[in-house]
């Protein structure tokens, strides 16, 4: 087995940071340093798989490595950017290695010239060793074999594929839990229809009817939302407005108390315009979310033990919380959006969400040093003791904060593994044939061909249309795999014979625009999973290139 090892320069703290800024704003320093840790695998280096590698190495994974036993061929240089002319005959992995290697000098490269099926057969071991492995162009039997191996072993696989006109993906990896989800447009966890007491007592202490015209058009609408409501409250018995009417009836006692000028016109007070605005989100009930419910009840959190992960101790001390200081809420979030306001009261308002969230923090820390002690894996530790100084089975106090923050957008990915989809005992079949039955949605009959190519492949021990002369040919063989696998899976179903002649037509052919879109998705994917933020998919994508759709599935 040869291999070849390209180690990068390396650069400076202060050189990362301008190299990385951008993308340093989407996931932060901590989301880096996990990308800059990673080890990942491809295995063949295609055309897709160097484009996905291409997309991690510019944002500066560790490091990387290609598995691939084949030499380099005149179709390869037809779509693959990282190989040349002259380097035909050449080990492909080496040379792909080489130019990959010369996107970033902050990352290592190595290059294995063996195929995968050898590895797995004298060394299985061999791809437990990395954060992520990347399997383009395996056949089937490879496949199952590699994806029992990481399955076992817990390291993440993407399957990545380009065909003709056809892009997939499919993820495969064991409960994937995210902290930092960043949902899109979260409401605000600004706690008025359960108000904390520091936060009654600062709006408490400021009096509308005692305010100078400039006050009165500067208080944050978040305080004139909580005094309309207490007066709410007190004439409905003590309950929040119940129905679209009611809030409207609210946004007009909002809209009274707008200062008039001499000549009876309303002034221009925009604070008070923000408030009728924001009301109907900002009454929206304070509640656990389902899926962070399901967190809180899953198994690992309930039956801890010395070798449950961080995330899982953390999930155990919020649970902790939300049924104690909590009163059956989450830690608040501690952050407010901008308003029109004055400095001196913003800001006061700030700090009296800022300080609950730390004491919300604290509180939750408390329970993790407790959980910890119980686990055997620290000695409970004082409420005031700095936990930068502490070994808390490598759970941070920033690690704390950040959880508690995104204590709401708390997810978890379970994907079902590549042997489960491939029993048919065991897969959805279900969900094929409700989008096998759908007219308006045929993108999944590409999956079902995929499918038929590899078991063509199987069969012929090459793919349909392979060879020029072979598409008419291999239309009537390719339709037998096809009706062949759906009678397998006890499905009464039919492909179009357009479709057939089409993965005919293609000839498992690589083209690199295909090939290009599918390797910046499976890299954004492959982001997401190392930097355990952001949701990944669920677990099967398929691009349409002729009709420029996609469709994500759960197989």
């Amino acid at each position: 087995m040869a291999t070849t090892v390209l180690h990068g320069k390396g650069k400076s703290a202060i050189d990362k940071s301008h190299k990385y800024d951008r993308q340093l704003r989407l996931w932060g320093d901590h989301g880096q340093a996990s990308l800059e840790s990673a080890k990942v695998c491809l295995i063949n280096a295609t055309a897709v798989g160097t484009e996905v590698l291409k997309n991690l190495i510019l944002p500066g994974i560790g490091s990387f490595t290609i598995v691939d036993g084949g030499k380099v061929t005149g179709e390869d240089i037809g779509n693959n950017f990282f190989l040349c002319k002259n380097s035909i005959g050449k080990s492909r992995a080496q040379v792909a290695t080489e130019y990959l290697a010369e996107l970033n000098e902050d990352v290592d490269g190595h290059s294995v010239e063996e195929s995968a099926d050898v590895l797995l057969a004298t060394d299985p071991s061999f791809f437990s060793s990395f954060s992520m492995v990347i399997a383009t162009n395996l056949c089937e039997k490879v496949l199952l074999q590699l994806s029992a191996v990481l399955w076992k072993d817990e390291v993440p696989l993407l399957v990545c594929r380009s065909y003709g006109f056809l892009g997939y993906m499919r993820l495969a990896i064991k409960d994937h839990t995210v902290v930092e989800s960043h949902p899109d447009n979260a409401l605000e966890d600004l706690r008025l229809d359960q108000p904390f007491h520091d936060l009654e007592q600062f709006c408490d202490s400021l009096d509308l009817d005692s305010m100078t015209k400039k006050e009165h058009s500067h208080t944050p609408w978040l305080v004139l939302i909580y005094k309309y409501l207490q007066q709410w409250k007190a004439q409905h018995q003590g309950l929040p407005p119940q129905n679209y009417a009611q809030k409207r009836e609210l946004k007009e006692e909002i809209r009274k108390g707008i200062h008039k000028n001499e000549e009876g016109v309303p002034e221009d007070e925009e604070n008070f315009e923000e408030a009728i605005l924001h009301l109907n989100s900002a009454l929206v009930h304070t509640q656990i979310p389902p899926e962070v419910k399901k967190l809180l009840e899953h198994e690992s959190c309930n039956n801890l033990h010395s070798e449950s992960k961080p995330f899982w101790i953390l999930v155990k001390a919020l649970k902790d919380f939300t049924e104690n200081e909590g009163q059956g809420q989450l830690p608040l979030r501690g952050t407010i959006p901008d308003m029109t306001a004055d400095s001196e009261r913003y800001i006061q308002l700030q700090n009296v969400y800022r300080k609950q969230a730390a004491k919300d923090v604290a509180s939750v820390t408390r329970h993790v040093q407790k959980t910890l002690k119980e686990l055997g894996k620290a000695k409970l530790l004082p409420p005031d003791i700095d936990l930068t100084t502490t070994n808390l089975c490598s759970i941070s106090e920033q690690d704390i904060k950040t959880f508690c923050r995104n204590a709401a957008f708390l997810r978890m990915i379970h994907c079902s593994s590549i042997a489960e989809e491939y029993n048919k005992e065991t897969m959805k079949l279900r969900e094929i044939a409700n989008h096998l039955e759908d007219e308006d949605c045929d993108d999944l009959v590409f999956y079902v061909l995929i499918r038929g190519v590899d078991k063509f492949y199987e069969e012929y021990n090459r793919y349909p249309g392979w060879y020029n002369g072979q598409v008419e040919t291999d239309i009537p063989l390719m339709k037998t795999c096809v009706s062949r696998l759906l009678h397998d899976w006890g499905l009464n179903a039919s492909i179009k014979d357009d479709f057939i002649h089409e993965m005919c037509r293609y000839g498992a052919a690589e083209l690199h625009t295909v090939s290009a879109f599918i390797g910046g998705a499976a890299a954004q994917e492959i982001i997401k999973v190392l930097t355990t933020q952001f949701l990944p998919i669920n677990n099967t994508f398929i691009y349409n290139a002729m009709k420029q759709t996609s469709l994500t599935v759960e197989l």
